[in-house]
């Protein structure tokens, strides 16, 4: 059973940047592909970006492309999303997860094709 463990969160300003890191107790880095989907309490989930643990190819939603960048490191299980000019709207509760589907082939980008969720980190954008 795979384990996602979210860190980074906090209170930045607009146009601040903030670093997100996911850590995984077991991680099948050659199978699945790992996600952000961040949520607002009241709203639905919102896939934010994802990346493939074989070729590393990423995919973004249209809101955060341009601002937002995700990476990965195999060697010490982690996936990183860096996240730059940022703004109110991206003010959220951030998660982790995997992909339901093993080696689908593309990085998703919707909520729904994630499961094994971790716990989130709250990301507040204010002055």
């Amino acid at each position: 059973q795979v384990q996602l463990v979210e860190s980074g969160g906090g209170l930045v300003q607009p146009g601040g940047s903030l670093r997100l890191s996911c850590a995984a107790s077991v991680f099948d880095l050659d199978y699945y592909a790992i996600g952000w989907v961040r949520q607002v309490p009241g709203k639905e989930r919102e896939g934010v970006a994802c990346i493939t643990t074989t070729d590393g190819s990423t995919n973004y939603a249209d809101s955060v492309k341009g601002r937002f960048s995700i990476s990965r490191d195999n060697a010490k299980k982690t996936v990183d999303l860096q996240m730059s000019s940022l703004k109110p709207e991206d003010t959220a509760n951030y998660y982790c997860a995997r992909d339901r589907l093993r080696l689908r082939g593309y990085p998703p980008v919707s909520a729904r094709d994630f499961g094994s969720w971790g716990q989130g980190t709250q990301v507040t954008v204010s002055s």
